[in-house]
């Protein structure tokens, strides 16, 4: 029986990577991680999910000081921001999570980290520099990495994606954003906010293309009216560097070209897989452009390989990646066979109003030929939205023949937080009847939750028949009112 240096070998320090290294380490296996960047947290910590918070929280704060009179305050005189300062509390928040993913730390646990880059010499063995390390089972978690469009120009033309984007040395005028998704539409309000003139370029008829077009024509209206402009079903047809500007040249839904110029082009259009260099096809694991290829227990076509997270071209969320470091943490140390189940994965867009989703929505429920029924509750009908001054939203309820949820969204403020309510509903199988009865403390904008469910039950309640019955047994006289 061969023998190895270490039990487990782990591609990639991000959260997919991370959460087997540290579960695998302290279950007793001899781990080694291995990370190509500087620090361990991957994309999210570094360039996604923290510093787009941290710089979305900086540009509502601003955006509420700017807007003070809406709450009976007096107007605020404000100057100028200062993105150097933006960027620097940005690095600092990522300096505080930072020392929760250190190098010491998984030390202390007893994993064994090294940099650099690493490239597979047998599908036991890979190559850092001069050192081969060997393990008797791999992980590939090494994420992705923003994809650049092949539109005529982009070489010669200076642009920043989100790598960039968060550590600029001053607050762009003018901004003209390729893509439409959550990162694009988040940054896109983010830095409207803060003063940039901002214009959003999407080839499709609709931002957030996952979403349905509903919610996210809401998301638009909101966007527009504190200033960004958009360009939807749009062909992108070059770009061009025109020193203290850039232009992008796009032809838009009746053919006509338009020329857009600003100070910069930031490239949010889809992420590309992190596979080059690792050596994956001299040992023959299946991957494409998409990404690598896996059954359902996270399993390459190697056995002992597995692959989890950004890079096998599923959900691109830091959740979902430490969800699947959790699968093969079963399957690959605990040897309790675990398959991936992602029908209640929760996701959430972080713009202002948020828009927060899990299960299925209209879109997805049409495509897989899913019968359903919707159910509405909006959020000018909250009391304490309404207290707040947010108005804007509401919660969209899917169910099933059987009156099960199969999906919920919700748009409007704290969807992100108020979606989770539901996490458990749909996790735990609880009957809409047990959210329906819960006593939610007043006033909350989660009583939303419980009134969306309120709409299905009264018109079952409160239906003709139901009121003939009582009438009947209890001899009720009806109105007290006329019409």
């Amino acid at each position: 029986m061969p023998t190895y240096d270490y039990d487990i070998g782990v591609l990639g320090g991000g959260a997919a990577g991370l959460t087997v290294a540290s579960g695998a380490s302290q279950f007793g296996a001899k781990t080694l991680l291995i990370e190509k960047e500087k620090a361990l947290g991957g994309d999210c910590l570094h360039f996604g999910c923290v510093p787009s918070k941290t710089l979305i929280k900086t540009a509502h704060v601003y955006h509420m000081m700017r807007n003070a009179n809406r709450y009976g305050l007096p107007p605020v005189e404000l100057k100028p921001v200062e993105f150097r300062d933006v960027a620097k509390r940005i690095q600092s928040v990522i300096d505080t999570i930072q020392k929760h993913d250190s190098e010491e730390r998984f030390c202390k646990l007893g994993v064994n980290v090294r940099f650099g880059d690493a490239h597979f010499q047998d599908d036991h063995s890979l190559i850092i520099g001069n050192e081969t390390y060997s393990a008797n089972k791999w992980v590939i978690a090494t994420g992705t990495s923003p994809a650049i469009p092949p539109i005529e120009g982009i070489e010669s033309t200076p642009h920043i994606t989100n790598k960039e984007v968060f550590s600029l040395d001053s607050l762009p005028q003018s901004m003209i954003i390729i893509g439409a998704g959550p990162i694009a539409i988040e940054m896109a309000q983010s830095f409207c906010r803060l003063g940039t003139r901002v214009s959003v370029v999407q080839r499709s008829g609709q931002i957030l293309s996952k979403e349905d077009k509903d919610m996210a024509d809401i998301v638009m209206a909101v966007l527009e009216k504190e200033g960004v402009t958009f360009h939807i079903n749009t062909s992108l047809l070059r770009t061009k560097d025109l020193g203290t500007q850039k232009e992008v040249v796009i032809k838009d839904s009746g053919g006509k070209e338009i020329s857009l110029k600003a100070e910069k082009i930031l490239v949010a259009l889809g992420r590309q897989v992190n596979t080059e260099g690792l050596g994956l096809e001299d040992i023959s694991v299946d991957f494409d452009r998409k990404g690598i290829k896996v059954d359902e227990k996270l399993r390459t076509n190697h056995k002992h390989i597995y692959a989890a997270g950004d890079v096998i071209g599923g959900y691109q969320f830091t959740h979902a990646a430490g969800y699947e470091g959790g699968v093969v943490l079963n399957n690959a140390i605990l040897h309790i066979p675990k398959k991936t189940n992602y029908t209640n994965l929760p996701w959430c867009t972080y713009t202002d109003p948020e828009l927060a989703s899990i299960g299925m929505n209209e879109k997805s429920a049409k495509a897989a030929g899913v019968e359903y029924t919707v159910w509405k509750e909006e959020f000018r009908s909250n009391d304490r939205s309404l207290a707040e001054g947010e108005e804007t939203g509401m919660v969209k309820l899917l169910l099933d023949g059987k009156a099960k949820p199969i999906g919920i969204q919700i748009l409007g403020p704290q969807a992100g937080e108020l979606i989770s309510e539901w996490v458990a509903v749909m996790n735990g199988g609880v009957k809409l009847s047990a959210l329906a009865s819960a006593v939610h403390p007043y006033p909350t904008l989660a009583e939303i939750n419980k009134r969306v469910v309120g709409n299905y039950y009264s018109g079952k309640i409160f239906s003709p028949k139901v009121k003939k019955a009582l009438k009947f047994f209890f001899h009720f006289k009806g109105r007290a009112c006329g019409e």
